[in-house]
């Protein structure tokens, strides 16, 4: 039995929140149940209107699948969104150069199916805390060639240049990652609102912490908001055997 639980919020310094989730512990189509975070980019209103419009596509490409396999599922879902939002972009010049990460999963009994373009990630939190998602950033990409460090990657000035997106080209590459969780095991879905502003292993003391799955939520967003709230701030939560057993 999956307990869930999702929030956002619009962090100390931004007057829009661009981020969005979608959180469905119920079947969507042939998918058991499906969580995504999206973190908008873009002018204006812009990046409000990428992460929404590209959460809202998917969901509705994931219920009209005919696919049987969650990757290929997800797969198709954000290829779609990714042809719609370049369309709307295209139409319209207040739209135009928006863009949005997407962290999308689904739990299947003792397995979880990640999908994932840019920098929002996915970590699995039990005994410690492991990252599952590759950010596809700039300063990511310079961490994992080696010419970086990974604490000065933290203050970077270039960090939040992404090097992939949805809506940035006409095509888009995504990333799937299969994980086999175990009992106990907290799945953290966020966006860098949230792991800017908190180490790892706070963020992993946090969610160890607290007794309740609301709890530990709202408690990442105060910490997040406490240590500068710099952007929106974005977190699913899920447990995947709530009812101590496993499918």
């Amino acid at each position: 039995m999956l307990k869930t639980f999702s929030i956002t919020d619009v962090g100390q310094k931004r007057k829009l929140n661009q981020d969005y989730v979608f959180s469905s512990e119920r079947r969507i189509g042939n998918l058991s149940n499906v969580f995504i975070v999206a973190d908008g980019m873009g002018g204006h209103n812009a990046g409000d209107y990428a992460s929404k419009y590209t959460v809202n596509t998917m969901v509705e490409e994931i219920e009209r699948s005919l696919e049987q396999n969650p990757v290929r599922i997800l797969e198709n879902a954000i290829k779609r969104a990714n042809q719609k939002l370049r369309a709307k972009a295209a139409e319209d010049e207040h739209l135009y150069g928006m863009g949005t990460t997407v962290v999308a999963a689904t739990v299947m009994g003792r397995y979880l199916q990640v999908a994932n373009v840019g920098d929002s990630r996915l970590y699995v939190i039990g005994d410690g805390i492991r990252q599952v998602t590759r950010d596809h950033s700039l300063v990511q990409e310079m961490v994992r060639a080696g010419g970086l460090d990974p604490e000065e990657a933290r203050t970077h000035s270039e960090k939040n240049i992404i090097t992939r997106a949805i809506g940035a080209d006409d095509t888009v590459d995504v990333d799937f990652f299969n994980v086999e969780l175990e009992k106990g095991d907290i799945v953290l879905m966020c966006s860098d609102g949230l792991t800017n502003m908190l180490e790892d292993e706070e963020i992993r003391m946090i969610v160890s912490g607290q007794r309740d799955i609301i709890e530990k939520a709202q408690k990442l967003v105060d910490m997040a908001n406490q240590h500068g709230g710099k952007d929106n701030i974005a977190v699913i939560l899920i447990e995947p055997f709530a009812d101590g057993g496993a499918e």
